[in-house]
């Protein structure tokens, strides 16, 4: 029985060891695969390992995370709930389904897993700003001030602490503590674009308007995607008379987007001020397109349609403001002036007819006046008062959108920086676009391998590739699974030399960078003279060590090895410009740019119109604090097509 028992373990012991290092494995790939915001392959990942050890609490929180990323909310609760059954003693998991909870809108559920987070860790500033954030929306302004005075006594100088007490005093129609605690936000961070449109606001409120205009200035510089900054910097050019300037803000406005309801309501009110009145009913058409019973832009447009000669539609647009407003003077006025146009005299008495019984009755106090109250500037976009029918237009409240601290996303990815580098050029089974159409991404050796063992799945060269649907991934699994069987059945390191180099490439599109580095170590001892397996293995070694390097692990002998390779690949290959590229990243990431940008300018060389090059000269040459050559590069690399360029340029054009 004893010899049948230790027979027993030791045929289990090897099976268990197994289990165990495959299951820690697939959780490695499915991180790193979460590293790279490829999160459906993650969730893939995750799935297996769940299915092999749904008692560990680790894949139902990292699968949770996954689903937070694409936006499915409701999936990451649920799985972050699980994983606190499985181990209730992590703080990050009641992070995460705090952010979950804060986007269904769920805050009372929220405050009460930040409430844990905090328990955890007391001195996580992130944690107490989305806690206080939570208050704010739940209108619990006490707490939400006691909170933030416990803040202010323990980050002297963190600058959110200071602008969430002004947006409460806000909040409570205090502007005048609001605008002191603003103050003090900017003395400490003058940076946080975010502050500078909150202090224009309060300037506005004041009727301060050149104040308010610099303000938001400020503010777009910092932030220069954020419509309603412009939305409320054109009202406060309109308000010191620069109409050019209003108008130029609500174009760009719209072109952030196309949408904004207050953009073309007001653009079409000023263009009716400088008398574009086509133009303007361009903007009412959108507008009532957006909102069909917006009566007061139904009125602009018939008093525009009227002017502009299109009589039917001016009567149009009146008749369906009489039908809901009988008693509309100007309405029934309006459209009795163009039945007279038209020669419907009959309509047209009726009309007058009607404004002149309903002017009786309310000299008589059969029916209530209107309103002549009118202010001088704008109206709420809520308020109908048709002696305001050419007022620009404000929102009812203006509401502050807030910004979620996610430090789990810092910790994960470590990867939220100003500017980054383009990604390597690797292997792949689908072709590359980076938006120039006569540029095809092309490698002699690719081609040559691709002939020689006459592929059914030929390789192609591409950068940053897009993240696979589950239907791709699963197609690549498949791959590899038939590569695998070819490759036990073939026997022979020589004869399943080329399957290796192909397994590899599949286990990098799924990001398997492990096992992908393995498959090219073999193919490498059957063929020393590949250079595409060099290349191949430095960037996938490359892959791994940005994520281990995240993780804290020391890599720089890991770095020293993907270098040693690419070089090894140059000396077999010189005339490969992705080589000379993908070594500048290498020294990018090791902060050797003089390096990087000999390395650029070679790629180059030997391909002038591989506008990834330039977009990574042009960044490192910032980094080298060289922004004129550095704006130079990426105005080509835009002229290429890669626009992400703009941005950055318009950043560093001015340094």
């Amino acid at each position: 029985m004893r010899k049948l028992l230790i027979s027993l373990v030791l045929f289990v012991m090897p099976v268990l060891t197994f289990a165990q290092f495959r299951t820690n494995r697939l959780l490695d790939v499915g991180r790193s695969a979460l590293y790279y915001e490829d999160y459906v392959l993650s969730i893939q990942y995750f799935n297996q390992v769940i299915m092999m050890k749904p008692y560990l609490y680790e894949p139902w929180f990292l699968r949770g995370v996954a689903k937070f990323y694409l936006d499915d909310y409701v999936g990451a609760e649920k799985d972050c709930s699980e994983a606190i059954r499985l181990n209730p003693y992590i703080s990050e998991v009641y992070e995460v389904r705090g952010l979950s909870l804060i986007k269904q809108g769920r805050y009372d559920e929220a405050i009460k897993d930040y409430d844990k987070t905090i328990e955890f860790s007391p001195y996580n500033k992130g944690l107490w700003y989305n806690r206080v954030l939570c208050k704010i929306e739940n209108k619990d302004y006490d707490d939400a001030n006691t909170d933030l005075d416990s803040m202010i006594v323990m980050w002297k100088t963190y600058a959110k602490s200071y602008s969430l007490k002004a947006e409460v005093c806000l909040q409570q129609k205090d502007t005048l503590t609001a605008g002191k605690y603003l103050d003090q936000s900017l003395e400490v961070d003058p940076y946080d674009g975010d502050v500078w449109a909150m202090r224009a606001l309060i300037s506005m409120s004041e009727e301060k308007w050149k104040d308010a205009d610099q303000q938001l200035s400020k503010a777009i510089h910092l932030k220069p995607t954020t419509p309603n900054n412009y939305v409320n910097r054109a009202l406060a050019r309109y308000n010191i008379n620069n109409l050019r300037g209003a108008l130029s803000d609500y174009d760009k406005a719209i072109e952030l987007d196309p949408n904004n309801f207050l953009a073309h309501y007001n653009r079409g009110q000023l263009r009716v001020q400088v008398g574009d009145d086509n133009r303007a009913i361009a903007d009412f058409d959108y507008v009532i397109n957006m909102e069909p019973s917006n009566v007061m832009a139904i009125y602009n447009r018939a008093i525009l349609l009227e002017r502009t000669g299109d009589i039917q539609g001016a009567i149009r647009d009146y008749s369906s403001l009489i039908d809901e407003y009988p008693n509309f003077w100007a309405g029934l006025s309006g459209r009795a002036r163009c039945y007279r146009l038209l020669g419907m005299t009959a309509k047209a008495e009726q009309d007058e007819f009607r404004i002149f019984k309903a002017q009786n009755d309310k000299h008589n106090g059969v029916q209530p006046r209107w309103s002549k109250k009118q202010k001088l500037n704008v109206r709420k976009k809520s308020e109908i008062d048709f002696n305001k029918y050419n007022n620009l237009v404000v929102e009812d409240e203006n509401n502050i959108e807030h910004e979620y601290s996610t430090a789990y996303r810092g910790h994960v990815q470590n990867r939220k920086v100003d500017i980054t580098f383009m990604p390597m050029f690797q292997l792949s089974f689908s072709q590359y676009d980076n938006g120039m159409k006569s540029y095809q991404a092309f490698d002699a050796d690719v081609e040559d391998f691709n002939h020689r063992y006459n592929l059914t799945h030929k390789l192609f060269v591409t950068c940053n590739a897009k993240p696979l649907s589950e239907d791709e991934s699963k197609q690549i699994f498949d791959m590899i699974d038939v590569l695998s069987d070819s490759i036990m059945s073939l026997r022979s390191l020589k004869a399943s030399g080329h399957l290796l180099l192909l397994r590899a490439v599949a286990n990098g599109v799924v990001q398997n960078y492990g096992d992908a580095v393995s498959d090219l170590s073999d193919y490498i001892q059957s063929d020393s003279t590949s250079s595409i397996a060099y290349w191949q293995r430095a960037v996938y070694q490359s892959r791994m060590n940005e994520y281990n390097a995240s993780q804290g692990v020391d890599v720089k002998m890991k770095m020293a090895s993907a270098l040693s390779d690419i070089n090894k690949a140059i000396s077999l290959n010189s005339k490969s410009a992705y080589l000379y590229y993908c070594r500048g990243n290498l020294y990018a990431s090791n902060k050797e740019f003089n390096l990087a940008v000999d390395n650029y300018t070679k790629a180059l060389e030997l391909d002038p119109n591989l506008a990834e090059a330039y977009y990574n000269r042009g960044i490192a040459n910032i980094e080298l604090n060289d922004a004129e050559s550095g704006v130079h590069d990426l105005s080509k690399a835009g002229e290429l097509g890669l626009y992400d360029a703009y941005s950055i340029i318009k950043k560093y054009s001015k340094k």
